[in-house]
């Protein structure tokens, strides 16, 4: 019986479900399903403890090169969620700005201060 097999087979779900791109209304449907497979495929892999036999260890050999796929497009996914986060910040502020625009302006109104004692 092939140990490995079962998280190659989580992570080839994981890597069907991680499309090139994915809109902001898919993104959170998305995040969810791996995270869900991810507690799976790692209480799975504490399960899988040495010896491997030589079926056991091709298949993790590519089960690395998948997950390294994986990862890139993980990596793609939350690098898109990060510029998105930073854009609706920046939109914001903005809109702060607009509706206040004297809110952070530091002057005294015709005051005049010494700063000499």
């Amino acid at each position: 019986m092939n140990r490995v097999q079962p998280i190659y087979d989580i992570t080839l779900k994981m890597q069907q479900l991680l499309p090139s791109t994915t809109t902001s209304n898919d993104r959170e449907s998305v995040i969810e399903e791996i995270n869900k497979l991810l507690l799976q495929r790692g209480t799975i892999m504490e399960e899988a403890k040495e010896p491997y036999t030589k079926e056991e260890l091709e298949t993790g050999n590519k089960l690395l090169l998948l997950n390294k796929d994986v990862e890139q497009k993980l990596n793609l996914l939350f690098q898109g969620l990060k510029a998105e986060m930073k854009q609706v910040k920046k939109q914001k502020n903005s809109n702060l700005k607009y509706t206040n625009p004297y809110d952070k302006v530091q002057t005294n109104d015709g005051m005049f201060m010494d700063k000499r004692k």
